[in-house]
């Protein structure tokens, strides 16, 4: 576990990303058999991602809520996870025709994904009392002084002359 770091971060992060939101829902918890598999393949897929980083995933952290599960996904570029997501030679594809298959839409088990394409210096964050977290650890961070201490100025926003 990181330390926590006692001071005001902002994390940078160089050139373009994507933000990419995953999850899936479990719509019917008697049924272990539909959503187990659904569950499972989602770590396989980030422990390909994490010992081949020249695929493009530069972060990732899971939530759990059940129903819900959130995967947070840090991507280089659309065509990093896009190459991914159809690669005939990663896991991602067999897992989605075996859902697609095994669930399809019968309301077993709901997936979606959201994917944001970030311009570089579109975002901004802020950390206080926390280890590298998020974009801080997709990127690197940097104390949030000067400048870098308001929301604005981490988006490079000023105030325009009245």
């Amino acid at each position: 576990m990181s330390s926590v770091i006692s001071q005001r971060m902002t994390a940078k992060i160089d050139g373009d990303f994507v933000v990419f939101l995953i999850g899936m829902r479990v719509n019917k918890p008697w049924k272990f058999w539909k959503w187990a598999p659904v569950a499972a393949q989602m770590p396989r897929m980030l422990i390909e991602l994490g010992k081949q980083p020249e695929l493009g995933l530069l972060h990732a952290r899971t939530h759990f809520g059940l129903p819900n599960i959130l995967v947070v996904q840090y991507w280089r570029s659309f065509e990093h996870l896009h190459s991914y997501a159809s690669g005939a030679n990663a896991l991602h594809l067999p897992a989605w025709r075996a859902f697609n298959r095994a669930v399809g839409s019968n309301g077993d088990v709901g997936i979606w994904h959201e994917s944001y394409l970030v311009k570089e210096g579109a975002y901004e964050s802020v950390y206080n009392n926390m280890p590298p977290y998020g974009l801080g650890v997709a990127g690197s961070l940097q104390p949030a002084q000067g400048r870098m201490s308001s929301a604005k100025g981490r988006l490079g926003v000023t105030e325009a002359a009245g």
